[in-house]
């Protein structure tokens, strides 16, 4: 069976209902803005579609008649226009206030420590309807993910910039050592030789792992320290930390949120800062919600800026 479907476009459907509207060529074409052959050229068109002349020459010699095909069709046609304008302006359209969209953002633990716990409570307060979903990334098919919309926002390091992608760095951040309030060594400031003799605490993503990027300083300096518990948590290295005599080496930004019962430190080392950035795919720069979600993320880095200093 033929689709007549496949034949009917925006511009057919809205010559159509001008050209019902003002019953005359000429006026209907001023109000499309096209010249009268074209207009003739769609009523041609939409005669062949509908099977119908839909509108002939009005009897007093002066404009056009609907045919019945034709006034019937008008009421359905005048709503179908505006369900099609709704549906098209849809995509432009995004009111944080009323939304109730359902976000994504993929992070691995240590940006989602970071950023989320201010994120969250300022989303709560713009746009109260929303949902945020925190997911952990396949880091391996992240770009995938990125593109076929599964995933909104990808918080990481830049290494991870892919074809596709966009990135904007949202903070460079460093690392601090903590350990227990009233911790047996006192409040004195680390030196290298006391730094490695105490017990660890180690963060390890993949689970297991008892060296680290902070080994890896060490080891360039012929040193070695001691670390006794391994944990794939950051909300459970403070609290092992706060019942323990373990120090750890965390971000400065995450650690900050527990200074009422955490000391901190400048480590007796030299260890690289990092840089975390936001990343999305291109295909959705300009899609309101994506551009308000990341700037609420870029706010919330800012402000946990101001805060830091």
């Amino acid at each position: 069976m033929h689709e007549r479907l496949l034949e009917i476009d925006g511009s057919l459907l809205l010559a159509l209902d001008a050209l019902l509207r003002d019953r005359n060529v000429t006026h209907a074409a001023a109000r499309l803005g096209i010249t009268q052959p074209a207009l003739s050229a769609r009523l041609t068109r939409l005669r062949h579609v509908f099977g119908d002349p839909l509108l002939t020459p009005a009897a007093s010699g002066r404009g056009m008649t609907p045919t019945p095909h034709a006034a019937a069709l008008q009421p359905e046609l005048t709503k179908l226009i505006e369900r099609l304008r709704d549906f098209t302006n849809a995509a432009q359209v995004f009111d944080p206030a009323t939304s109730e969209r359902v976000f994504r953002i993929a992070a691995t633990d240590n940006p989602a420590a970071i950023l989320a716990p201010d994120l969250i409570p300022h989303l709560n307060t713009v746009a109260p309807n929303i949902r945020v979903a925190l997911m952990l990334p396949d880091k391996p098919r992240i770009a995938a993910s990125l593109e076929e919309g599964e995933v909104d926002l990808y918080l990481g390091l830049a290494e991870c910039i892919a074809n596709g992608l966009i990135g904007r760095a949202l903070f460079d951040e460093e690392f601090v050592t903590a350990q227990r309030r009233g911790h047996p060594r006192g409040k004195r400031p680390f030196d290298l030789d006391e730094f490695c003799s105490l017990d660890h605490l180690l963060i390890s993503a993949d689970g297991g792992n008892f060296t680290g990027m902070v080994d890896e300083a060490l080891a360039g300096l012929g040193r070695e320290r001691r670390v006794t518990v391994s944990v794939q948590s950051y909300a459970l290295a403070t609290l092992v930390l706060m019942n323990s005599d373990c120090i750890c080496t965390l971000p400065r930004r995450f650690l900050q949120r527990f200074t009422s019962s955490l000391d901190l430190f400048e480590p007796p080392l030299e260890l690289t800062r990092f840089q975390l950035s936001a990343f999305w795919h291109q295909r959705v720069s300009g899609d309101p919600a994506h551009s308000w979600l990341r700037e609420q993320v870029f706010l919330t880095a800012k402000a946990q800026g101001r805060s830091a200093n």
